[in-house]
């Protein structure tokens, strides 16, 4: 079938013609030939690479190849317990990735589940049933409330027909069809309300409809495409990573060959420098780095559970602390979906209604205060009338106010009761006798009242109808009969509260005697007045934006809603200041090279498809930002996916939109979005710390072997010691360090530049500075030692503590890469305490323990020993936070961080 069609703009004549059917349907032989031409209507099935490469997949890093590689080595040699642990973290690591993956993906499979499995079908002039997936274009269908939609259709005929559209388009609430022919060709998919699509609903009303698309050619089938079509990409971690482990394992090779050449010009033993200079290469590479990763992003998702927000993808909890940009949809997440009236226009005058969503809380003031209901009976009056022509309930459940029944409806029973007006009492006063229900061709709902000596009528719906429906208006004197200049002073009063961005619903009421005619219940009515209302912003969101700017976080608003709604909201959460807002009927007419110029200066985008979502996204990521986008329908599934952080809605969000996404937010907020990157960015950081700790502590201990080896000293560490230290330092005390909480002053600097890397000049200057301060303290020591006529294995077991010593200091001075520990608290990390302690026991253990000393070289050391290691401990703790508080003041000033 032609899908450049544009069937809505059509009449329904020229759609038959053009299908070669009619109201009859076609023929069950027709019905077989386009069967086999178009395909069963149904969603392709994603082709499903076999588990097992999967699996292997998680071992194509860089850094995992390297560790391999190190522990076949010291496998080699005869370090087991080393290559077991490399073997077991590389293991974990994998089958973590693994798991991960094996669960995504699964988008487009709960995309299929949502198709609807019959149709009622006109076929040959006979109404039948047949399953859905043999339907095809030119079909003649049936719809009643309840069905699911079987395909994309134009519609034929409508009675009160009525859809629910939330997963496909975000529309929050039923959008009534129609079967005339529309004029916009470019309108967006919200506004052709003479189509309805597969897989929304019908919730109201019935109807009949031509098939004009099925399959791969739904919107659906669509979204199903982009999604096959759009590609994950590797986070700036798991970039960084790859890139470092690329340069550590070239190093590592580098400095360990030299070395061993080195030592083999100078006499010492083939064998022996062999063994030493693998040690020395394994030494160098970070084995423990895959854990302490994983560690750390399993410890921020369990800490981010408590903040409302569940991962499904580990690497996504760092990649949303790189984030600058958060596109967010406006209902229900900036926004609390709680419609709420805002402002109350009766009998000429004006009221503003504080409080937010179903909350009781609040009050009815003017300028001049609160009104009084007993003096104000027109304010009084309305209120009443709003209450009685309503089907919704106002309940509390778990401290929680929540209305049954219709949003719009319900936020007219908050405001009464907000006047003190019980609306149960009311209800029970003026039982309703009759009602005419809201149809799309009157655009109102009517209910009949016995009063206490009559009958009276309650007309609601938009301003215009009931003010074209009404003979008198209500006014401070009382009724009196409305003149076209009361229409106009009324209209004048809508469209200033239109341009607030308040959707308008306006009450009118007419009194009779029991004898009356419903068929004219609806004309010469008493106009009362309108409510304003609108959902208001989240108050929790406007903090949590204020937090977004403060740490160069740029928020934009996506929704499909209106553009002066949008703007009006944007503008009330602090979103909106400077920038653009623009139409998705404004972004069909803008190029891609055009838009990628203006996206960054565009705040809001209004009246938008998942099509216009992909290409604002798309543009976003091209300009080098790091963008995490909300969803919650089947439309915003592609964006989700294509994004770098997919964020769903764990409340209202579809099973598509949370297969897609990296991120599932358990209550909906866009508070809690920015508490996920708070935790992100503390990870990031605490790897990163670690890494300088490695590193540093790494280079330490090859400066200080490169400096004995080229001094013409004996070499101060065997294969089995440089092991040992690696094995402590970065199992133990490297974990420990993961488990660091966020520091406080994370969420007031901008996001950190995913292209310098996760060793950054600053992190960079700190390792040479903390290796350098390292190697001086354990040389000066064992030089010391030497020159005092101690032996070369006392020499050896000196520098082999002092080194422990000194790198177990370096542990705590990373802790955080500005602030001091004395700023932190020194025992504030118990487990890095923990660490220290358990290091050094295991380290006295080879130190004292008689059949140790052999094989790890060392002997007894003495009381004045253990002064001068400690010594050391004590000055590379005050030259790190020396170091530290230099350093901050220098980047404060440029208000970065390292």
């Amino acid at each position: 079938m032609d899908s450049k069609t544009h069937w809505h703009i059509l009449n329904k004549e020229s759609i038959l013609e053009k299908l070669v059917s009619s109201y009859e349907g076609i023929s069950e032989n027709e019905a077989a030939d386009r069967l086999e031409k178009y395909g069963k209507n149904e969603i392709e099935a994603e082709k499903k690479e076999h588990w097992i490469f999967q699996l292997l997949e998680q071992f194509k890093s860089i850094l995992i190849v390297v560790l391999i590689i190190a522990a076949v080595i010291s496998l080699s040699i005869g370090e087991g317990l080393e290559a077991i642990a490399i073997i077991i973290i590389v293991i974990l690591a994998g089958i973590l990735g693994f798991v991960q993956e094996f669960h995504a993906g699964k988008a487009i499979d709960s995309l299929r589940k949502m198709a609807a499995p019959h149709s009622s079908v006109i076929r040959d002039g006979k109404d039948s049933q047949i399953p859905a997936h043999e339907l095809v274009p030119g079909d003649i269908i049936l719809l009643k409330t309840g069905d699911k939609v079987p395909a994309d259709c134009r519609i034929l005929e409508s009675n009160n027909l009525k859809t629910d559209e939330a997963a496909l388009t975000g529309e929050s609430t039923p959008i009534d069809k129609i079967s005339d022919q529309l004029k916009i060709e470019k309108a967006p998919l919200g506004d052709k309300i003479n189509m309805v699509y597969s897989g929304t609903a019908v919730s109201f009303g019935r109807g009949k409809a031509v098939v004009v698309g099925t399959g791969m050619d739904t919107e659906f089938g669509k979204i199903a495409q982009m999604l096959h079509d759009t590609e994950g990409r590797k986070t700036p971690l798991q970039n960084n990573l790859d890139d470092l482990g690329k340069r550590l394992g070239v190093f590592a090779i580098i400095i360990a060959t030299l070395m061993g050449l080195f030592g083999i010009y100078k006499g010492d033993e083939l064998l022996e420098m062999f063994i030493w200079r693998v040690a020395l290469a394994v030494a160098v590479i970070p084995e423990a780095l895959p854990a302490v990763v994983t560690i750390s992003l399993a410890l921020g998702v369990k800490r981010m559970v408590k903040r409302k927000a569940l991962i499904r993808k580990l690497p996504a909890v760092e990649t949303l602390g790189s984030t600058n940009i958060i596109c967010s949809d406006k209902t229900g997440t900036l926004t609390k979906d709680e419609m709420t009236v805002r402002k109350i226009f009766v009998a000429g005058s004006e009221y503003n209604v504080s409080g937010s969503g179903y909350s009781p809380d609040g009050k009815i003031t003017t300028d001049e205060g609160s009104p009084n209901l007993s003096d104000d009976t027109a304010l009084k009056k309305l209120l009443v009338m709003g209450s009685l022509c309503n089907d919704s309930k106002l309940t509390k459940k778990d401290d929680k106010w929540k209305i049954l029944g219709d949003p719009t409806e319900g936020a007219l029973i908050v405001a009464a009761a907000k006047a003190n007006l019980n609306v149960d009492e009311l209800q029970k006063k003026f039982q309703r006798e009759d009602e005419i229900p809201f149809s799309s061709e009157t655009k109102r709902m009517s209910t009949i009242h016995r009063g206490e000596n009559s009958y009276f009528a309650v007309s609601k719906g938009a301003p215009e109808i009931i003010i074209e429906s009404c003979s008198h208006h209500f006014t401070e004197n009382g009724v009196e009969e409305i003149s076209d200049e009361d229409k106009k002073r009324i209209y004048e009063v809508a469209d200033s509260f239109g341009k607030e961005a308040l959707r308008l619903l306006a009450i009118g009421f007419k009194e009779f005697d029991e004898n009356y005619d419903i068929n004219s219940l609806e004309r010469g009515l008493t106009f009362l007045g309108f409510f304003g209302m609108i959902d208001p912003p989240r108050e929790e969101a406007k903090e949590a934006i204020q937090k977004c700017e403060s740490a160069g976080i740029k928020p934009i608003m996506i929704t499909g809603d209106h553009k002066v709604t949008a703007i009006a909201v944007a503008k009330e959460l602090g979103i909106l200041k400077e920038g653009n807002a623009l139409e998705g009927s404004e972004l069909e007419d803008i190029n891609d090279e055009e838009f990628e110029r203006i996206v960054d200066k565009t705040e809001v985008f209004a009246r938008i498809s998942p099509s216009h979502k992909m290409k604002i996204v798309e543009a976003l990521m091209h300009r080098g930002n790091i963008v995490a986008m909300t969803g919650d329908g089947v439309n915003d599934a592609p964006s989700l996916k294509k994004s770098d952080i997919g964020i769903a809605m764990g409340i209202k969000g579809t099973d598509v939109s949370r297969e897609a996404a990296d991120m599932i937010l358990t209550d909906d907020n866009f508070a809690s979005i920015v508490s996920a990157v708070e935790e992100g960015r503390s990870i990031f950081e605490n790897i990163r710390k670690y890494l300088v700790y490695l590193l540093g502590g790494n280079m330490g201990t090859v400066i200080g072997l490169v400096f004995a080896l080229f001094w013409g000293l004996p070499i101060p560490l065997i294969a089995v010691q440089i092991l040992f230290i690696n094995f402590i330092m970065d199992g133990i005390i490297a974990i420990t360090l993961s488990v660091e909480p966020p520091e406080p002053d994370i969420m007031k600097v901008k996001p950190r530049n995913v292209k310098e890397g996760i060793l950054n000049k600053p992190a960079l200057v700190l390792i040479t500075a903390t290796s350098l301060w390292t190697a001086f303290a354990t040389i000066l020591i064992y030089v010391v030692v030497l020159n005092n006529g101690f032996d070369q294995r006392h020499a050896m077991t000196m520098y082999f503590a002092a080194l422990i010593f000194a790198r177990l200091a370096n542990s705590f001075n990373c802790r955080s890469l500005m602030d001091t520990s004395f700023h932190l608290g020194f025992f504030s990390n118990k487990p890095l305490i923990l660490g220290n302690l358990v290091t050094i026991g295991l380290t006295l253990t080879v130190i004292y323990i008689g059949f140790l000393n052999q094989p790890f070289h060392t002997v007894n050391l003495s009381v004045e020993n253990w002064i001068i290691i400690i010594a050391g401990w004590f000055f590379v703790i005050i030259c790190g936070e020396i170091y530290k508080t230099v350093q901050k003041s220098i980047l404060a000033k440029s208000g970065e961080r390292i």
